[in-house]
């Protein structure tokens, strides 16, 4: 309350909150399952079993906040705080059989110097699906599907191949945002080795994955050009959503 006017001010959502809860409305629609998992994981979970072996050079796409330090960083079990929210398909697997389909929101961390566009604590959201017969048209579908929804159906959408490891192929999808090809999402096929990791027979079960950067989808619909406004507590900010 203002002691001055006697003006009660309400809360509202966050402008992360407000657009991840669009984004998971647009794929729980599709069928998906929401599920959530630790920040705090393993070294095999955050990488091995995702086709990141010790010495992989793709470690070196991740300056990662290690927790124990009386073990190796290559220590399988080794604690960390989570570079993604990847992991959340192993521990899922694990335990659940096929058919899967889920969605993952949750915070991740990396070691690295924060700028405009980066920051040491963010946010993302994973898909997978795991099924029998599942191709690349239904993972560009399912994603095109998701963008149409929530930046409006006449907007347009690229694919182009891309590397990650725990996929295979991998691809990028960009929208066209003001006459400017943009960077959305990064997105694949399941790679066979982590099928194969989670015991599962890839001539079986084929699947999909996505990870879809929340804070940077967030400034592009909002038109924020720093990230570092999302984590700065400053209501002359928060109070414009």
């Amino acid at each position: 309350m203002n002691k001055k006017t006697g003006h009660i001010y309400t809360g509202h959502l966050h402008p992360l909150s407000q657009f991840t809860r669009k984004v998971l409305g647009a794929f729980e629609r599709m069928g998906f399952e929401l599920l959530e998992g630790p920040e705090i994981e393993t070294v095999e979970n955050n990488f091995d079993l995702l086709n990141i072996p010790r010495y992989h050079p793709a470690r070196d796409m991740w300056d990662t906040f290690y927790i124990d330090d009386d073990k190796d960083i290559t220590s399988r079990d080794k604690k960390l705080l989570r570079t993604h929210t990847s992991p959340v398909q192993i521990r899922v697997m694990k335990i659940k059989k096929p058919p899967i389909r889920i969605i993952i929101p949750g915070r991740c961390f990396r070691h690295e110097a924060t700028d405009a566009t980066h920051e040491t604590t963010f946010y993302q959201l994973e898909g997978l699906v795991i099924d029998r017969n599942i191709k690349m048209t239904d993972l560009i579908g399912t994603l095109s599907g998701f963008i149409r929804e929530v930046f409006g159906g006449d907007i347009k959408t690229q694919v182009r191949p891309s590397y990650f490891p725990f996929v295979e192929p991998g691809i990028e999808l960009s929208i066209l945002w003001k006459d400017k090809w943009i960077e959305s999402l990064g997105a694949g096929m399941v790679h066979p080795k982590v099928l194969q990791n989670m015991k599962l027979n890839p001539k079986t079960w084929q699947g999909f994955a996505f990870g879809i950067g929340v804070d940077r989808l967030t400034m592009l619909y909002f038109e924020i050009k720093d990230i570092r406004l999302f984590y700065s507590s400053d209501l002359r900010f928060l109070s414009q959503f």
